[in-house]
């Protein structure tokens, strides 16, 4: 069974390649814009292209039996529709909540006719990320919305979930919502990342407009859009699903491991 993971060397498109191959798949095609700066493991196979340039797709889809679609809205509809004319069997796609920003990924694939796994994640650990400048430069997150809770996950245990849908088709025709083990205000986010560094850190709640405003140093024109998302799950906490632990066959990772495994971003070179 010959596998393509597109976006092969994005964050968790990489880490998908990773995982298959765990997994013994001995057929991956990976698609990516420049092979040469890919490296990529021994055995998998490289295919030059970009799903935001469908012309470069109709090579790359040859003799593929599954695709794992990375989510590239502008041109999802054509990627899948290509995809069926090459004759793929299944698609497994990384889309996001449903209703929400990536519905038009899942859309397309629908659309496709071809059978189909959603991988609908919330929002990833490493958006805490944002508060890295913060933290490298004091003791002090200024930040707003700080009872929001959501329940985020690991792209490694995306990874992991997206590589068993790619090799067992038992998963077909379901929306599998991935979210991490425990649902963590904002405020207590900050909290652990200060215990994983070893460092008492303070959240400082900001009104909205400051909070934007201080976000907007680090996210630019999306500070807003981020923020109004936030203020939904003041009062709409999102909770934890056992999904993602379940298909992978181990406990997802805690929000404290992710911390400690990525202290780095926290802390200066």
């Amino acid at each position: 069974m010959k596998i393509l993971v597109t976006g092969a060397t994005t964050n968790i498109g990489r880490m998908v390649v990773d995982e298959l191959l765990a997994l013994g798949a001995d057929d991956v095609r990976a698609l990516t814009v420049d092979p040469a700066r890919a490296v990529l493991p021994d055995g998998v196979e490289v295919a030059r292209g970009f799903l935001g340039r469908p012309a470069t797709l109709p090579a790359a889809y040859a003799g593929v039996d599954v695709l794992y679609l990375a989510p590239y809205l502008p041109t999802a509809t054509e990627a899948c529709r290509l995809a069926a004319e090459a004759g793929i069997g299944r698609i497994v796609d990384l889309a996001g909540p449903k209703g929400a920003h990536w519905q038009g990924v899942e859309d397309a694939v629908e659309a496709s006719g071809l059978a189909f796994t959603h991988l609908e994640p919330g929002e990833f650990m490493a958006n805490a990320a944002i508060w890295s400048r913060q933290i490298r430069a004091g003791d002090e997150v200024r930040d707003t919305c700080g009872e929001a809770a959501n329940a985020p996950i690991a792209q490694e245990d995306i990874a992991v979930v997206a590589a068993r849908a790619l090799v067992d088709d038992s998963l077909v025709g379901r929306s599998l919502e991935l979210t991490g083990p425990e649902t963590l205000s904002r405020r207590r986010k900050v909290e652990l990342i200060g215990q994983a560094l070893g460092r008492e850190l303070r959240y400082v709640e900001l009104p909205r407009d400051e909070g934007i405003a201080e976000l907007a140093k680090d996210m630019g024109e999306h500070a807003a859009w981020y923020v109004d998302g936030q203020a939904m799950l003041v009062d709409h906490p999102q909770q934890a699903s056992p999904t993602a632990a379940g298909i992978a066959g181990r406990p997802a990772t805690t929000f404290l491991e992710w911390a400690r495994r990525h202290a780095d971003l926290f802390q200066e070179p």
